[in-house]
């Protein structure tokens, strides 16, 4: 095992000792280990894989931002190939949250939320990518079509 000294302020070393005791955890060194893993994890999760991927784009906006609904509208049917499904929440007098689920090409889907995320007026946009793998061609109409079924990769 290989160790290694960080320095803390007071207030910053305090409000983690209060986090790790809320959490349960036994010592600090479980704790950072736990953040650095998660740390690690989210950046992978920032690549965008190769091939097919399900995700989900969860934001928030101001509904009162000029003509902003109509864009994100006109965007997700600008790429009804990639929406599934999206819901629409109301937060308060002011903020609406959305959660838009993506099928699709991993790269066009990316696509897809950077250009969404990127409109003035959507906040704390966040892309949650899960890859997906071919799992195999069969038919399942009377023609003999072929289709490709995919399943989260493993």
């Amino acid at each position: 095992m290989e160790r290694f000294t960080i320095s803390l302020d007071e207030s910053l070393a305090r409000q983690f000792d209060q986090l790790i005791a809320g959490r349960g955890y036994s010592n600090r060194s479980e704790a950072v280990r736990d953040l650095i893993r998660g740390a690690i994890e989210s950046d992978r999760q920032r690549e965008t894989p190769a091939g097919h991927c399900v995700a989900n784009l969860s934001y928030v906006y101001n509904h009162h931002e000029r003509e902003l609904a109509e864009r994100l509208t006109g965007l997700q049917h600008d790429h009804h190939d990639l929406t599934v499904a999206a819901m629409h929440s109301h937060l308060d007098h002011d903020n609406c949250l959305e959660s838009v689920i993506l099928k699709g090409a991993a790269a066009d889907v990316r696509h897809f939320a950077d250009a969404l995320m990127a409109e003035r007026g959507v906040r704390h946009g966040k892309l949650n990518i899960i890859a997906l793998e071919a799992e195999h061609h069969h038919a399942h109409d009377e023609h003999g079509e072929a289709h490709v079924h995919y399943r989260p990769a493993r």
